[in-house]
């Protein structure tokens, strides 16, 4: 346990941990561009940790059918083919919630792909943005270009990450939104660094070597060291 390593209390890493975290809250992509996919998903509402609260349900419970738009909380996914990602608790999947949401992201020379539900329509005429709508109830996923899986397939790591924690209380549902994002795996891998090679430091240094009064002109120790001694230490290693 993180407490135990850090030689504190269970509820001081708790707090701790949920301090820390809501500063990864506010961190989204502040503009989506190209082709931008999203899409919503739902968890199940929870009071975990706080009384009083809901009537609790049995491990790994689902929503009631006679109470699922309470016991649902929806979450929507927008991100670009670039794997900028933003996500928005909403309170309802709507139009007016949705487009105030992606009003500030998305752009108007964006092109909207979703799965063509009406609220998703909606949104899209109201923000002036092109839409391409996926007929999911007759098995189209895929159309050219056009589709919304890299949104999905980060719904499924998102879910099957906090399937570790046993359920996430919905007061702290977006710090730990922002804790996934920060760290998705998905995400675009930045360039690495260039070789010496690369940046012509290399050939630099072979050019022009730093003798051993260079050396200890800057104050480095060098310790020359044989080819004959090397090779010795070589050989008793290896036996």
């Amino acid at each position: 346990m993180a407490s135990a390593e850090l030689g504190v209390a269970p509820s001081t890493a708790f707090r701790w941990r949920h301090r820390f975290l809501q500063l990864a809250q506010p961190v989204k992509a502040p503009a989506l561009t190209g082709v931008v996919e999203a899409d919503e998903t739902f968890f199940l509402r929870s009071s975990k940790g706080q009384r009083p609260g809901r009537t609790p349900r049995k491990r790994g419970g689902r929503a009631s059918r006679k109470d699922r738009g309470e016991d649902l909380v929806p979450v929507l996914f927008a991100r670009d083919r670039s794997g900028t990602t933003a996500d928005f608790l909403l309170e309802a999947v709507s139009k007016n919630c949705l487009s105030e949401v992606l009003r500030p992201r998305v752009y108007a020379d964006a092109i909207l792909c979703t799965d063509g539900s009406a609220p998703m329509a909606a949104t899209a005429k109201d923000l002036g943005v092109h839409h391409e709508a996926m007929n999911l109830s007759a098995g189209e996923r895929v159309r050219g270009p056009w589709h919304i899986q890299n949104v999905n397939a980060y719904h499924g790591r998102l879910k099957g990450w906090m399937h570790r924690f046993r359920g996430v209380a919905t007061s702290y549902l977006e710090s730990y939104l922002g804790w996934y994002r920060a760290f998705d795996p998905g995400q675009p891998q930045s360039k690495p660094e260039p070789s010496h090679a690369e940046t012509g430091l290399g050939a630099r240094w072979l050019k022009a070597p730093r003798t051993t009064e260079q050396r200890a002109h800057n104050g480095a120790s060098f310790h020359p060291v044989s080819y004959e001694s090397r090779r010795s230490v070589g050989q008793r290693r290896d036996r």
